[in-house]
């Protein structure tokens, strides 16, 4: 079975990926692959499709990953009723709210107890000269 997939290709820490087409037992960077339909820049949002390419592997059966949807979806390609389409809110759930900086209770500034430090020096001096 073919499968529409990223295929990271760039420098090491400004990854670019190109669409690739091929067997989805194959891992994307080292499997032969079938044809290339386009790429990704992530960095600049940037899609470059073969609408008419990527449409013939669809047709054919290709699956496409949930990103590779995406930007098929935007780069206008008719996508099969069985692609299933990717969840609009992509909210995780969160573990351990409670732990979570905001919702911690709000800490006191200091500078509220510099101020009660003194009257107590006041009172500690006049104790010192009655002595």
């Amino acid at each position: 079975m073919l499968a529409i997939r990223l295929q990271r290709i760039g420098r090491k820490g400004y990854p670019v990926y190109r669409l690739a087409v091929q067997e989805s037992q194959r891992h994307p960077s080292s499997g032969r692959v079938v044809a290339y339909v386009g790429s990704y820049n992530p960095h600049t949002k940037e899609a470059n499709v073969q609408v008419e390419a990527a449409q013939k592997f669809l047709d054919n059966g290709a699956q496409p990953t949930p990103r590779v949807v995406r930007l098929l979806k935007d780069a206008g390609v008719k996508l099969p009723k069985w692609v299933k389409e990717p969840a609009a809110d992509k909210s995780k759930t969160i573990r351990n709210a409670e732990k979570l900086r905001k919702n911690q209770p709000k800490e006191e500034p200091v500078a509220e107890e510099a101020p009660a430090e003194e009257p107590a020096a006041e009172e500690a001096a006049p104790a010192e000269a009655e002595a």
